[in-house]
């Protein structure tokens, strides 16, 4: 028998360790502009077209390449950095396993134009499928210029499977957000289509904070700064009161380097615990600097999970460093005593030995069992039956199915609502009770009616007496050309005012007393975490957002008028007994499981 194991041919084996690294044009901007730095470059500049997938170019004034540094950089394993295994563990620059550049030029057509400050001409090559094609000298600005074509040319399958244009430039913008952030010194330009998505100059930390994220950032930081014998931390942490349901900026740097780390993001949740609401998360900009020997960052291909030798120890610093920095910002409200208005309560005196008892008046001839007595309130006598036969034009079917209430199964004639603590309604049916959790049911016909308005392109806006301006950050810019459509057949009418700033002077009716800017902002932050894939998918995304902040908040009582209505949405919907993120709305209690109870 002939032997079966062969070594792969170095194009083959280039391609499958592009995969561990290069896996979607993101990752190419992370890797060069990650050079970039290192090469000490003070202004970068990065170009995209079509998310990537037909240029990517990046361009600096670092210090550059010879000829044949040049051409070695595209080689697997070569690099300035390590020299020795020892240099492993005391990194203080980002790429050093001389993988990128490799991976890169194996599945693209990648040319460099590079020129060293005491050379007088520069190098151009030109690699595709990490063939060399051409290496001339030519003339050229001290630094590189790295152009990235053709992403995945060669590899069909791998092109193939890469996300829309919209998800794959946000991926993008994630990336270029963590590398700006860490290097506050370095001046940075991205652009995509020709269009100047971001320009960032030289500035302070606080600074380049707020040129990413929006101004509106600015007096929600609160500065963090501890140095201990393991750990210097410094950075901004949000105030308790700018925490957010979702899309709260949240980074982990170590020694320059961006990294997620769930046990200690559990640190700062824990320490902002006591001073946000349940289910709200802080915005919080991290900056670790520690020992390179105590900590391994060559445990993933792309360097974004770290471990620490001491976690528990810089846990529970963290924990203290967030507290301390909350404290001493007086972010949270003290107690405060307002006696304007105060109820006046009069001292007792001894002296009064009299004290007038309430009166209550009792009308002594009612007879609660008479039914020739008259009373004041009269309920509303709703067939229940007659008007569902009538809207949907299905016959009523009273059998019980379990928790699950079909459509047809409704209420005795001249059903009662009961409201319980104000979040739950509680009514017969024929065959026992039903309780529905109030809020779920408004969600669940919310979203139904936004639905029909976008399906049928039917938009009724109320018009605002005083416009409001929104402001949106560079990426969720991005994705808001995929939802202005949706946004207007809801009924919110935008008006772009240039520099990401649009003026909000209309809003779906009905829906008056939201906070349009809290609004606009969760559905755009749903649609990024839902993605571009499917259009269907994320107007189901930000419909439902909208229905959630629209819908009637737990804790308010409604009329017995408000209650009936709600249910008669509730059982016009196709899908009663869920909400559209399938959460239960509707739990039965038959006859037969009360019986059970009093046996």
């Amino acid at each position: 028998m002939s032997d079966i194991i062969r070594l792969l041919p170095d194009a083959i084996a280039n391609q499958i360790a592009a995969g561990e690294v290069i896996q979607r044009p993101a990752s190419v901007v992370k890797e060069l502009v990650e050079n970039a730095v290192d090469a000490g470059a003070d202004t970068i500049q990065i170009n995209i077209k079509d998310a990537g997938r037909t240029l990517i170019q990046v361009i600096d004034n670092g210090k550059g390449m010879s000829d044949t540094d040049a051409r070695m950089a595209f080689e697997r394993h070569a690099t300035s950095k390590i020299r020795s295994a020892d240099d492993l563990f005391a990194l203080q620059t980002m790429g050093f396993r001389g993988e990128a550049l490799a991976s890169i030029v194996a599945v693209a057509q990648v040319e460099l134009k590079t020129r060293r400050e005491t050379d007088e001409v520069g190098t151009l090559l030109q690699i595709s499928a990490s063939q060399l094609e051409k290496q001339e000298v030519i003339a050229t600005n001290t630094g590189s210029i790295f152009s990235v074509k053709n992403l995945f040319f060669n590899i069909p399958a791998r092109r193939k499977f890469l996300k829309t244009n919209e998800t794959e430039f946000k991926n993008i913008i994630v990336e270029f957000e963590r590398i700006a952030l860490v290097n506050p010194p370095v001046s940075f330009v991205l652009t995509h289509n020709d269009t100047e998505i971001y320009n960032l100059p030289v500035s302070v930390l606080r600074q380049r904070i707020i040129n990413i994220f929006g101004k509106n950032l600015n007096q929600q930081l609160l500065p963090l700064n501890v140095e201990t014998s393991l750990v210097h931390l410094s950075g901004f942490i949000g105030t308790p009161a700018s925490s957010k349901k979702r899309g709260a900026e949240q980074f982990f740097f170590v020694n320059g380097r961006y990294m997620r780390h769930p046990y200690f993001h559990k640190a700062v949740m824990v320490a902002f615990e006591p001073f946000i609401p349940a289910g709200e998360i802080p915005n919080y900009f991290i900056y670790m600097n520690v020992d390179p020997a105590s900590i391994d960052v060559n445990i993933h291909p792309t360097k974004t999970e770290i471990k620490f030798e001491n976690e528990q120890a810089i846990w529970q610093i963290i924990v203290a460093a967030v507290k301390e920095s909350i404290g001493k910002s007086s972010a949270t409200p003290g107690l405060t005593f307002d006696t304007e208005g105060a109820i006046n309560i009069p001292v007792y005196d001894r002296s009064r030995t009299h004290v007038d008892p309430p009166k209550v008046s009792v009308n002594t001839d009612y007879n609660p069992f008479s039914s020739s007595q008259s009373h004041d309130y009269t309920r509303k006598n709703t067939d229940w039956e007659q008007f569902f036969e009538k809207k949907t034009g299905n016959p009523v079917n009273t059998e019980s199915s379990g928790n699950d209430v079909e459509q047809a199964e409704f209420f005795d004639p001249g059903f009662s609502v009961f409201q319980y603590k104000s979040r739950y309604l509680i009514t017969p049916l024929k065959s026992g009770l039903v309780l529905i959790d109030r809020r779920r049911a408004h969600i669940r016909t919310l979203f139904d009616e936004f639905m029909k308005k976008i399906q049928a392109h039917q938009s009724i806006s109320q018009g605002l007496l005083f416009p409001e301006i929104i402001s949106f950050t560079s990426k969720e810019a991005v994705i808001l050309p995929y939802l202005l459509d949706d946004f207007a057949v809801m009924g919110f009418e935008l008006n772009d005012l240039g520099n990401n700033s649009y003026s909000i002077n209309g809003i779906p009716a009905g829906l008056e007393n939201i906070d349009a800017i809290d609004t606009l902002k969760d559905m755009v932050q749903k649609a990024l975490e839902t993605g571009c894939e499917v259009k269907e998918e994320v107007t189901e995304a930000i419909v439902l957002s909208l229905a959630k902040r629209a819908a009637i908040p737990y804790g308010k009582q409604l009329s017995q008028e408000e209650a009936e209505s709600l249910i008669s949405g509730l059982f016009a919907s196709e899908l009663p007994n869920y909400t559209p993120d399938g959460k239960l709305i509707i739990s039965t209690l038959t006859d037969d499981e009360i019986d059970k109870r009093f046996k």
